[in-house]
């Protein structure tokens, strides 16, 4: 399977494993996936590290390649198609970072694992990462099912 991971996603499977899913620990060491992570999170990460928002073990520019390449994960560029697909989404979400993700997603016809409820506002397929009790499929069917009053 070919995706792009969420920021966040990514860090929680460096930092805190257990805060994924079990699908999507499985995703991330299966050797058949194709894993990527957008240049948009580098850019966060040292945004975040920068302003003391994220603490890492070591400097962005050291912690970010070096993990990458120890999980084998691929870099996705920032391309102008994907800055320029921002301008059609609805603005379901006001994180830029996650904006320009979820556009390089469709753009690239990648599914994007996430653990935010407001990806599933858009037309991207996603792998959901967090709790499966909090999965956007799960939230569409408990609205579906009629009340018991």
């Amino acid at each position: 399977m070919k995706f792009l991971i969420d920021t966040e996603c990514w860090l929680w499977g460096l930092a805190e494993p257990e805060r994924l899913s079990s699908k999507a620990r499985e995703l991330m060491i299966d050797r058949e996936s194709e894993v990527y992570l957008s240049a948009v999170s580098s850019f966060e990460i040292a945004v975040k590290a920068a302003i003391g928002k994220l603490a890492l073990p070591e400097p962005p520019p050291v912690y970010v390649p070096k993990r990458m390449a120890s999980q084998n994960i691929k870099s996705l560029p920032i391309e102008h198609a994907h800055a320029l697909r921002v301008y059609s989404l609805p603005p379901h979400h006001k994180d830029l970072f996650d904006r320009l993700l979820i556009a390089q997603a469709q753009v690239e016809s990648l599914a994007i694992m996430t653990a935010d409820r407001q990806f599933a506002n858009y037309d991207v397929p996603l792998i959901w990462a967090g709790d499966p009790r909090l999965s956007p499929e799960r939230r569409r069917d408990a609205k579906k099912k009629p009340s018991k009053d």
